[in-house]
């Protein structure tokens, strides 16, 4: 078992099949709250303002880095070229989100908590949905944010966003600061103002944590390429089940929410407005009601989770 830290400093977790996962766990709450961060994504990118505003209510709130970013396992192969991107040719080693699911539940189970609220977005998103899917019991409610379903020809980044994804990879650490404020610039939210100091500060420590993250990020990439369109599995969800999205995605485009809402059975969608792929300061407190909401209304329907 692990100790909870007052502080919210990183631990590891060895989850199991050779994975070891960093997190950090924090508030004095007891309602278990995962947070689960997308492509290429480490725990910070969970905003540490947003997660404040969920201690507050009464939540245990948990960050993690998925595999393959950040202090946890990484994997020694090459990830695809753009034309084994192309023909959907794999290493075999290569893994899939329902891999990275694993992990979650692994992680669930050396912090002794038999189910958690789960929100997930965008990459993080489809993990949570796999989870919900494929181990109903371990999820309380699940929240999926900016995410999709891999169904083809919805949910897909904007040409724009491609070729900025598949840009040279940083060799220092100026450089993936400078790609990063590239990639935000272009991807964050219309509707707010656009905090560069922050996207700065953010991707130095994405750096400082992990250099030389792109091999990651890559191989994570082809792990949600390769696990396909799953929106048949997601119609076995049964966790309450929130879809939340912005009107200005280039990253993902709202059509994900769209049929990842079509998808998993009574699930509710809402849009928020302005809103792109990132998390503004602006709208921690809409997405704190929100969820807190979502948890609360799931928690008095369901008896065995309270």
């Amino acid at each position: 078992m692990s100790e909870r830290t007052s502080d919210a400093d990183e631990q590891l977790a060895d989850v199991g099949r050779g994975i070891t996962l960093g997190y950090r766990r924090s508030g004095s709450g007891d309602i278990p709250l995962v947070l689960i961060a997308g492509l290429g994504q480490q725990m910070h990118e969970w905003p540490d303002g947003l997660c404040g505003l969920l201690e507050g209510r009464g939540y245990d709130v948990i960050r993690f880095d998925n595999r393959d970013v950040g202090k946890s396992t990484h994997f020694g192969f090459p990830p695809p070229g753009p034309l084994n991107f192309l023909r959907k040719r794999w290493h075999p080693e290569q893994y899939d989100l329902s891999d990275a699911a694993a992990d979650t539940v692994g992680l669930l189970d050396v912090l002794g908590l038999s189910s958690a609220h789960l929100v997930g977005m965008s990459m993080g998103g489809m993990i949570a949905q796999t989870i919900a899917a494929r181990y109903p019991h371990r999820v309380a409610s699940l929240t999926s944010i900016m995410s999709t379903t891999g169904a083809p020809r919805v949910g897909r980044p904007a040409l724009s966003t491609w070729r900025l994804m598949f840009g040279r990879p940083a060799r220092n650490r100026d450089e993936h600061i400078a790609s990063a404020v590239r990639m935000y610039r272009h991807i964050s939210s219309r509707g707010y103002p656009f905090d560069e100091s922050a996207v700065r500060a953010a991707a130095a420590t994405t750096w400082d944590r992990d250099p030389h993250p792109a091999a990651g990020v890559g191989r994570q990439l082809a792990g949600i390429l390769k696990s396909g369109d799953r929106t048949t599995e997601l119609g076995a969800v049964a966790a309450p089940t929130l879809v939340l999205h912005g009107d200005r995605d280039p990253m993902v485009n709202p059509t994900g929410a769209t049929v990842t809402a079509r998808a998993i059975p009574n699930a509710r969608r809402h849009t928020l407005p302005g809103m792109g792929h990132d998390l503004p300061v602006g709208v921690w407190p809409t997405l704190a009601d929100l969820l807190d909401t979502h948890i609360r209304t799931a928690r008095s329907t369901d008896a065995p989770h309270h």
